[in-house]
């Protein structure tokens, strides 16, 4: 596949939404648009009892944002207008009424590894392997930072902030709370999905929806948080250091 999509498809009550890239399932601001706004409108959608949210592919599930499109940005309001996106889709499902299930199938990069940790329940593979990159590009997780925290804890946020450029294993992000359930493989993946979402169908529609406000309670500020964040990035991404690493990155 060569064409970047974010498709929205209803099975019954359950809303899938799915996104793809072909360079690793990054992310660039038409994408994010869409993401909130499907999930957005899965939550308005009064016969929907459950949002999926998955990507595309195989070994990469968020490579997170686009460098070709970070390296376009010139001035701070650019910078603010796309790291709003990534806050737009924290904020989607994090005011979304009903629970938002992530199939994470592969590597969580950067903003990857915020959506894996915004979605409400986390089933990942073994290869799911999770980095915070931000840093390592003269930035910081700033817009994600919240949502890795309230899954992982602040020690945990800070050592993936801090060494933007190792790897932690899925089993590590497991044992964190970022992935609630881990398989050997897709197909364990798939199955263990298809059951909990079964499960869920099943389950009180009212009851779903409360647990889920209790779930969040305390992040009602968030709106105002995640773009204050996005301003943060926005600005660092047009200094020196930022600008350097970026470009080396877009030539390899």
């Amino acid at each position: 596949m060569d064409t970047a999509y974010v498709t929205s498809t209803r099975q019954d009550s359950l809303q899938i939404v799915e996104f793809y890239h072909p360079q690793s399932n990054s992310l660039p601001r038409t994408l994010l648009t869409q993401l909130a706004a499907s999930i957005t409108a899965a939550g308005e959608d009064a016969d929907i009892k459950l949002v999926l949210l998955r990507s595309g592919g195989e070994r990469v599930f968020c490579a997170g944002a686009s460098f070709d499109e970070l390296a376009s940005i010139t001035t701070a309001a650019e910078g603010l207008r796309f790291f709003s996106g990534f806050a737009e889709v924290i904020n989607a499902i994090r005011t979304c009424p009903i629970p938002v299930i992530g199939r994470i199938q592969g590597k969580c990069v950067g903003g990857g590894v915020g959506l894996a940790a915004a979605v409400d329940y986390a089933l990942a593979t073994d290869s799911a392997q999770v980095k915070l990159s931000e840093l390592a590009v003269g930035i910081g997780p700033f817009v994600v930072g919240p949502a890795v925290e309230r899954k992982i804890g602040v020690s945990a946020f800070s050592q993936l902030a801090l060494d933007a450029t190792g790897w932690r294993s899925a089993t590590w992000a497991h044992q964190r709370g970022l992935f609630a359930e881990l398989f050997e493989d897709i197909a364990g993946l798939d199955e263990g999905v298809n059951r909990l979402v079964a499960q869920l169908l099943q389950s009180s529609p009212a009851a779903l929806k409360e647990i889920k406000k209790i779930c969040w309670e305390g992040t009602e500020h968030w709106t105002q948080l995640l773009q204050h964040r996005a301003s943060i990035s926005g600005r660092l991404l047009l200094t020196e250091e930022s600008k350097k690493a970026i470009e080396r990155l877009t030539k390899k």
